[in-house]
């Protein structure tokens, strides 16, 4: 039992959505449901669809789509009152769905765009509580004001270095489905693929925090579009 507490106690997803500090919904209301609980994939999805919303998180007709204004704050929060105990960076990525069939078919196969990251926040690699976001019961952004309106897939990511230099990176993923509304007037870029944006050799994935003095920490993925 207390063998199962641990691991359970250092896994996590994404699956509660936060509005301007307000909870929305339950578990997977507007989040895309995965099929591997809350374990995490591993470097290997990279170099599948899998690494768009996770293993197994396709549409559905179960998961609604919440409308919100560009410049809303939004939370993507950890199930069972849990946080992220592992040490790594977290990132948040949109795509824009297709106007026909909007985002409750999408499949995650147009474009996307990073809007948050997270790293270092003081020191280097090696403490765990050096990095921003450990700790944390949500990752959390604030929609660019100039956003284009539509539907999103709007997709958090955390990763779990701790296993790095095993190659064995742990990535703990899912996607809400959001109708931005505004008067938008902004470029998202760079604009990129999933699968495409991360290689398992990626030197912010294949990472070895376990050293007196790690190598400086390089985020993976593309820039943060700038919101212009």
């Amino acid at each position: 039992l207390a063998a199962l507490t641990t691991t359970t106690n250092a896994h996590y997803i994404f699956n509660i959505l936060f509005v301007n500090g307000k909870k929305i919904g339950g578990e997977y209301t507007y989040v895309r449901k995965n099929s591997n609980s809350y374990n995490p994939a591993y470097p290997d999805i990279v170099e599948k669809t899998d690494l768009r919303c996770n293993v197994g998180a396709k549409p559905s007709s179960s998961v609604q789509t919440y409308a919100v204004s560009a410049g809303d704050k939004i939370g993507l929060k950890i199930f069972n009152n849990e946080v992220i105990e592992h040490p790594g960076p977290g990132m948040i990525y949109m795509s824009r769905a297709p106007d026909a069939g909007g985002v409750a078919t999408y499949d995650g196969s147009g474009d996307w765009f990073k809007v948050y990251e997270t790293g270092l926040c003081k020191g280097n690699a090696a403490s765990d509580g050096n990095w921003c976001s450990y700790n944390k019961d949500r990752l959390e952004f604030t929609i660019p004001p100039k956003t284009p309106p539509g539907e999103y897939l709007v997709r958090v990511e955390h990763i779990g270095l701790h296993e790095g230099h095993k190659a064995k990176a742990q990535f703990y993923i899912e996607c809400a489905q959001l109708k931005i509304n505004g008067t938008g007037g902004g470029t998202p870029a760079p604009l990129v693929k999933i699968p495409g944006i991360y290689t398992q050799a990626d030197p912010g994935i294949k990472y070895n925090k376990w050293t007196s003095n790690p190598a400086p920490y390089v985020m993976p993925g593309p820039g943060v579009w700038d919101g212009n």
